[in-house]
């Protein structure tokens, strides 16, 4: 059966192809079946060939077992031997494979082939062997030969063996230009699409002539030229080069215009020609961090783009295809100036598929599109709409800070600052955020409104450097700089939060019932923020020389100071340790705290998780500071301060308030993490999740009776048994005072009432409520320090009742209105 088979094959001229796996190689199977018998060579199968034999040019006995092959089924007789295979990359570096695969190979083939009857052989070479030339100038067949890197260098050797050993078998050269089709590029075309696709800002720069360009080849122009050299295998002359390639060219900077515009809709893509050395250096530092970024980073991807690339970036290749015109009557029936538009639906239509097919590496979001099966460009296209719009809307604030960059300039001369540090900051600050203002008027400069805001934290941080000497100056660049940070920052659209974060996924956390970043959560700890921030900015003002005392209701201090208790406290020597007023320290972090909770939506917990982190960092680390702070005002200064209290309680209450929004971040983090996400750019940039996407406004339209409801019935509530841990917390900080306590009792008292109102009040959230078993080793230590110290028989009693009463609250959990997903189990 095999035997009739193949005698009937034998009907067709037999054409050999090596690499025939390939997609070029299994084009040219598809062209020349009709009329061929088509054997496809290639260590891998080749499906579209009518038969497929295992060969490895780099391996002798392979090529002879193969020819052996070739000869016992179907004779001596080889209409066309078309060679494909070669070594290829674009390091640059020679490699070994050059010479094993491309010239080795192709010695080994012309050698087997010498034992048949051959109508002529085919070689796919490049036009890159060729010295390039300038605009204006057309390269021929006769030009001289100078490959600039390996890759042509491998080709230009190989077609030395050609010309030297093929002897009896008639053969001819095709140098072609890039090729591509509908869906594919040669890699540096492919990559210029990503780059521009992808806004990366690599895209707008460019070391070379921009006039510049190289031809290109549509696949089914090249499949034509193959298949008429075949036809005409006997026509041709004995030995003939010919150069292939669509007679116009396209500079860079056309390209960049096209791409841009086909894409974005953009008519010219702005392309910025940087010096030479600037791009070698900049090439050759990503090519050697490469291996030291941790792939969490960058995903393992390589660069593409090397310092020898650089040599050839103004590489002009206009061929002239008059012999293939005489001698196959063959011309290019595409232009890649339309060829374009069908490269760019096929990436629109699918890019996750494109980016495969090009062998470039998907972008993050393009990857997590894919697995919500979304379409990643419409996703891109309607964010890039939605920010455009909500960008164009708040224009406004981007002119006011242009207007108080304005109001900096002058602000020092009006307001008598007092101090010339003070004024050069402020003028140079108005400067820079002159510049950024201006930036960040365009909608591409996202990175210019975080500058901004840099602007603005600097002014927050200015007046304490320098010791503002003047009230006007501190209140100045407080003012103005939490106005620059809010304009900058706080109007929409949040700037840094990846496409497919801010247009899939879901509000509320998977399994959880409410999204801990609703409004009504975060008001609370605005509303606290603010009460912190006017405290701390008043002592701050006697810290600074401002006012010349502080309000002090219960604290006279020591009898020997003629300060009130808050004084002493904020004059201490713990207190002047700090290079800065530690009071203006926390009204600053304060100010922080309510720009950073003002800022995001509802799903912040996933868009924004580096802000969700750094809001919880400055809550609950820093409040625990606060703690310590109150701690030792008695013990080591021996006073209190009626303020400091009130401001630390305005911090701890918000500890409860914020660490459900930390657990979802947490936890999505993790589930990203997983997933194969990268964690870095899902920590900054954001993702998608879980769930499909819903909009969940917090409606402020309803009764404040009912607003307050929301507040208190998110993810804090109020157990009776944690309740009354509060007044006993209370009680033991001030056993100094009721009891009449020993020094040592009375701070032993204090330390663990302080530690018991931070425990009961941090347990008040529903998904820190475990935290409240910390009040059994707090009880423990009632039951056992009266024992320690000499102490009177009512500290005595009052020690162990109120350690024993801790333990027994402690036990209790307390009801739990809402779910947390996975966190559900910790909550016990």
């Amino acid at each position: 059966m095999d035997h009739q088979k193949n005698m009937t094959n034998l009907k067709k001229p037999l054409v050999i192809i090596t690499g025939a796996s390939g997609n070029i190689g299994g084009s040219l199977c598809d062209a020349l079946r009709k009329d061929y018998f088509v054997v496809g060579l290639d260590i891998n199968p080749c499906d579209k060939a009518d038969i497929s034999i295992d060969c490895n040019l780099t391996s002798e006995n392979s090529v002879k077992s193969a020819f052996n092959e070739i000869r016992s089924q179907y004779g001596q007789k080889i209409a066309a031997a078309i060679h494909l295979i070669a070594y290829f990359d674009f390091t640059g570096q020679p490699n070994p494979l050059y010479q094993s695969v491309t010239i080795e190979g192709t010695q080994r083939l012309l050698n087997i082939l010498q034992d048949f009857e051959v109508d002529r052989f085919i070689f796919s070479s490049t036009m890159l062997v060729h010295e390039p030339t300038v605009p204006g100038q057309k390269i021929n067949e006769g030009m001289p030969l100078k490959p600039r890197w390996a890759y042509p260098q491998s080709k230009v050797e190989a077609e030395k063996v050609i010309k030297q050993q093929h002897n009896k078998i008639p053969y001819t050269i095709l140098r072609l230009a890039g090729v591509y089709d509908n869906d594919r590029a040669v890699p540096t075309l492919s990559h210029q699409i990503a780059r521009i696709y992808e806004r990366d800002f690599r895209s707008h720069l460019y070391s070379g002539d921009l006039m510049a360009g190289q031809a290109l080849l549509h696949k089914e122009d090249m499949v034509d030229l193959f298949k008429r050299v075949v036809d005409r295998r006997k026509k041709l002359p004995h030995t003939n080069i010919m150069l292939a390639g669509e007679d116009e060219v396209m500079s860079y900077q056309e390209l960049q215009n096209r791409i841009g515009y086909l894409i974005f809709g953009k008519k010219e893509w702005q392309t910025v020609d940087i010096p030479e050395f600037i791009a070698k250096s900049g090439a050759w530092l990503e090519e050697q961090a490469e291996p030291i970024v941790p792939d969490t980073i960058d995903q393992g991807k390589k660069p593409f783009i090397k310092p020898f690339m650089i040599d050839l970036a103004s590489d002009h290749y206009d061929i002239d295809i008059s012999r293939a015109q005489k001698l196959l009557h063959w011309k290019p029936k595409h232009r890649i100036y339309e060829g374009l538009k069908n490269l760019i639906a096929s990436l629109k239509k699918d890019p996750a598929a494109w980016y495969k097919r090009n062998g470039v590496l998907l972008p993050d979001w393009v990857r997590t599109a894919q697995e919500k099966d979304l379409n990643a460009d419409q996703i891109r296209h309607k964010h890039e709409t939605e920010y455009f719009r909500q960008h164009n809307e708040n224009l406004w604030a981007h002119f006011l800070n242009l207007g108080l960059a304005f109001w900096l300039m002058t602000a020092p001369f009006i307001l008598a600052y007092e101090s010339q540090a003070m004024v050069w900051s402020d003028v140079i600050s108005g400067v820079v955020l002159l510049i950024l203002s201006f930036m960040s008027l365009s909608w591409r400069f996202g990175l210019a409104r975080w500058l901004c805001g840099a602007v603005g934290l600097w002014l927050l941080g200015a007046p304490l450097i320098f010791w503002a000497p003047t009230a006007a100056a501190y209140l100045n660049d407080t003012i103005v700089g939490m106005l620059v940070m809010g304009f900058a920052i706080l109007t929409r659209p949040v700037p840094g939060v990846a496409a497919v974060a801010a247009q899939t996924g879901p509000t509320i956390p998977p399994g959880w019932s409410y999204s801990p970043s609703s409004w009504f959560q975060r008001l609370p700890i605005i509303i606290l923020a603010f009460i912190g921030f006017f405290i701390s900015r008043y002592l701050c003002a006697y810290q600074l020389g401002h006012i010349d005392s502080v309000w002090e209701p219960f604290f006279a201090g020591s009898p020997q100071d003629p300060r009130n208790g808050t004084e002493e406290i904020i004059t201490s020597s713990i207190s002047q340790a700090w290079p800065v007023p530690d009071a203006g320290l926390g009204a600053m972090t304060y100010a922080l705290e309510i720009l950073t909770g003002i800022i995001g939506s509802a799903r912040r917990w996933r868009t924004m998780p580096w802000l969700v982190i750094l809001f919880g960092i400055m809550i609950v680390p820093l409040g625990i500071v606060s703690i310590f702070f109150i701690i030792i005002q008695p013990i080591l200064i021996g006073t209190w301060c009626t303020l400091c209290l009130i401001a630390a309680v305005a911090m701890l209450i918000q500890i409860p308030y914020s660490i459900d929004e930390l657990v979802a971040t947490g936890q999505f983090l993790s589930r990203r993490k997983k997933q194969g996400r990268s964690l870095i750019h899902v920590f900054f940039q954001g993702d998608t999740d879980e769930g499909r996407r819903e909009v969940i406004e917090d409606n402020f339209a309803q009764r404040p009776s009912k607003i307050f409801k929301e507040i208190l019935g998110g993810g804090v509530t109020l157990p009776w048994n944690l309740v009354m841990c509060l007044p006993i917390g209370i009680w033991l900080m001030f056993t100094r005072i009721t009891l009449d306590a020993g020094t040592s009792m009375a701070n032993a008292d204090h330390l663990i009432g302080s530690l018991v109102l931070t425990v009961a009040i941090t347990a008040l959230a529903e998904s820190g409520r475990a935290s409240r078993f910390f009040l059994i080793p707090l009880g423990l230590a009632l039951l056992v320090t009266p024992f320690f110290y000499d102490t009177s028989i009512e500290s005595l009693i009052s020690s162990i009742f109120c350690g024993l009463l801790l333990i027994i609250f402690s036990l209790p959990r307390g009801s739990v209105h809402n779910r947390y997903g996975t966190w559900d189990r910790f909550i016990v």
